[in-house]
């Protein structure tokens, strides 16, 4: 008995499958067991015709192949390779270590990538460390841009034999192409980084809106959810879509986590440091947002913005059921999506921005136009917002129609955002301030003898929820960090609680 390597994703995680091969005295058959899907049923014609075309004599003995572990579901016809590789070389003396073999058959025997494999690839590369993968030729020169994959390619079945019987060969088919970004990665806290340099979108096009801006600061550097509300045209939509420019730099795992999630929606995704920004239109439906499907779950709106923003412009008029269902993924960090066939778990850790008018017609706040609705309107407009979603909102900001000078920089704030950033993980901190849990904030939030009799204050006479309380001292801290503070003063406090919605 033989076996071998490949992997098989379940939702957005690779899995390692052990791919094991078998001849024995019987009626001549071929069998593949272990939960196989039917593209992986369907390889056995494609992996007799291109082993018929490399000479391959089938024995007068049943074959039969396991794909291990036997509870799993596999999927992909990226198996075809490994599979024919264990029948042509089941006789012979050789050892195919811990390779990990990836591609499809053709009836000729070309070896072809397929529609997920490069996502596979992503995870398998955060799941084993410095694995050695056979692929095709045609995705070994992008598959080597991923950092711990040692990447070797091969066109036709015929060349992968003779990868595995002559080793001497094996050095002509590694490819090695380090991508730009993870070539000068920045050091932080013993763990490297990349962040984007280059601003298209910059805050210097925003006039006057100062509150505005410091607000995005304090969610830029803490990843902090917020709530811009102001009168059309006052540059609600303008902060939001800066807001990505200025993130934080991202972890090398967070960069292939986040291109294997593009990759997984159908894109053909490239490396970059920008963080993630989606925007759904209001009108979009739950599963597009939260993912989903009839039968298999599909990555939805939620899952495609971890580690970076989603924004919902216009944030009222989404539909009550999508509105409620954001409650799960922004308390828990992940949202769970059941079928009948398949229970998925998607990570959402994502910024989350909004952007609402103040009233159905939007010029409540305006001074040059009246406002148009009733108290009654504008009661119902405000009641679409519940207060558990509402509570679970860092920074609230009322945006005017203020005209002003270009006072700061992307650039400039971005440089203030890693400066707390780099704060933050020499504290040891695994996640960024708006996202601690409770005993991380207990251990890293240190309160001025001042500061806490305010914030008490605070509790009793607004009627903060614990939940607000928690909110109000990540805020605090992250405003403590871009000040270069390790105690949570007055000030600190008072700034956290004037964002908060009363």
């Amino acid at each position: 008995m033989k076996r071998l390597g490949c992997a098989t994703l379940d939702a957005n995680t690779a899995h390692v499958v052990e791919v094991e091969s078998a001849f024995v005295r019987a009626l001549p058959g071929f069998s593949i067991v272990g939960l196989p899907s039917q593209a992986i049923q369907e390889s056995k014609d494609r992996i007799k015709s291109a082993l018929l075309g490399v000479g391959f004599a089938f024995p007068a003995q049943k074959i039969t192949i396991n794909l291990s572990p036997s509870d799993l579901r596999k999927e992909g016809s990226h198996f075809d390779l490994g599979v024919a590789l264990l029948i042509a070389l089941q006789k012979e003396r050789v050892d195919f270590g811990a390779f990990f073999v990836f591609g499809e058959l053709g009836l000729d025997g070309a070896v072809k990538s397929t529609a997920t494999l490069f996502s596979l690839l992503l995870s398998l590369a955060s799941v084993v460390e410095n694995a050695k993968v056979l692929v095709p030729l045609s995705i070994a020169s992008r598959a080597s841009q991923i950092p711990g994959l040692h990447v070797y390619g091969v066109e036709t079945l015929h060349e992968a034999l003779v990868f595995f019987q002559d080793p001497s060969t094996q050095e002509n088919a590694l490819h090695v192409n380090t991508h730009p970004l993870f070539g000068a990665p920045v050091w932080i806290a013993g763990a490297p980084y990349v962040h984007n340099t280059h601003y298209p979108l910059d805050f210097a096009d925003i006039k006057g809106q100062e509150r505005a801006k410091r607000a995005a600061l304090i969610a830029a550097a803490g990843m902090h959810n917020i709530l811009f509300e102001g009168s059309p045209g006052c540059g609600k939509s303008m902060s939001a879509k800066r807001l990505r420019y200025i993130l934080p730099p991202m972890s090398v795992a967070e960069v292939l986590e986040t291109t294997a999630h593009r990759s997984l929606d159908g894109e053909d995704a490239e490396f970059e440091p920008l963080r993630p920004f989606r925007s759904p239109h209001h009108t979009s439906s739950r599963p597009s947002i939260f993912g989903g499907g009839s039968g298999q779950a599909k990555i939805g709106e939620v899952a495609l913005a971890h580690h970076g923003i989603l924004f919902f412009d216009e944030f009222p008029h989404f539909t009550k059921q999508v509105l409620e269902s954001l409650r799960e993924p922004l308390e828990d960090a992940k949202v769970l999506i059941s079928r009948v066939n398949t229970k998925v778990t998607y990570p959402t850790k994502f910024v989350f921005v909004a952007a609402q008018n103040p009233c159905p017609c939007g010029h409540r706040f305006s001074l040059a136009k009246p406002c148009r609705c009733s108290e009654v309107e504008i009661a119902r407009y405000k009641a679409r917002l519940s207060g558990p979603l509402l509570d679970r909102i860092d920074l609230y900001v009322q945006m005017d129609e203020e005209r002003g000078s270009a006072s700061v920089s992307s650039e400039t704030l971005h440089q203030s955002v890693l400066e707390a950033f780099i704060r933050q993980k020499e504290r040891g901190q695994q996640e960024l301030n708006g996202k601690l849990n409770d005993q991380e904030l207990t251990r890293v939030c240190t309160l001025a003898p001042e500061a806490k009799v305010v914030l008490e204050k605070a509790a009793s006479r607004y009627g903060l929820s614990h939940r607000a309380i928690n909110k109000t001292l990540k805020v605090a801290r992250t405003i403590a960090d871009l000040e270069g503070s390790g105690e949570l003063m007055e000030a600190h406090i008072l700034e956290a609680l004037s964002f908060r919605q009363r």
